[in-house]
């Protein structure tokens, strides 16, 4: 009786294998951009002296959830 061999290659940690998928990476990279557009928007149409701390962390939590959904909704990944 003959057995194939099996090709068994080193799959990575944990991290890699579940987290850092090639999905996620899109994901963080879309909402990295949706934070950072956001906030320069924000930035160009307010008033940069009148505009505080929280009113950038809000514009910047906004943006990132728009790059959340950008890569996430179901018609981003063809199931409309």
């Amino acid at each position: 009786m003959k057995f194939k061999q099996l090709d068994l290659k080193p799959r990575g940690n944990w991290f890699q294998r579940k987290l850092w998928t090639p999905h996620r990476k899109r994901t963080f990279i879309y909402m990295l951009a949706g934070a950072m557009f956001s906030l320069v928007f924000s930035l160009i149409t307010g008033d940069l002296a009148k505009l505080s701390l929280l009113e950038n962390l809000y514009s910047i939590l906004i943006g990132a959830f728009f790059g959340f959904l950008i890569t996430n909704s179901p018609c981003a990944r063809g199931r409309c």
